[in-house]
């Protein structure tokens, strides 16, 4: 498997779906934080499908924490993740941003919410 970090955007009538590949770290973080950036402001949903991401260093935390924050005040209903492989989940949880975050087992659960 390829771990370069890719992203893929896909506007969706709910709002972005950022589609999230490879691994997210100190070296690939600013892939995942441009792509966030690009995002129209007025996009009223952001989903983050980290399904396919097989590593999740501290940065890129940050990276979804800094947008988490930029997405104001029901961040909640605006931004989200998908995370199905345990590992992944396990970093969040360990980090307590399960607290913070909208997180979802599915893409189609985090776009029908």
């Amino acid at each position: 498997m390829d771990d370069a970090l890719q992203v893929q955007i896909e506007q969706t009538d709910s709002g972005s779906v950022l589609h999230v590949t490879g691994e997210v770290d100190v070296a690939s973080a600013s892939i995942l934080r441009d792509a966030l950036e690009s995002l129209p402001s007025e996009s009223p949903r952001v989903v983050v499908d980290l399904s396919e991401v097989s590593f999740l260093d501290s940065t890129g935390l940050g990276v979804l924490v800094g947008e988490w924050k930029r997405s104001g005040e029901d961040t909640s209903a605006r931004f989200c993740l998908v995370v199905t492989r345990p590992e992944i989940k396990r970093v969040l949880e360990v980090t307590g941003l399960t607290s913070i975050f909208s997180i979802y087992d599915s893409l189609p659960a985090a776009i029908e919410s």
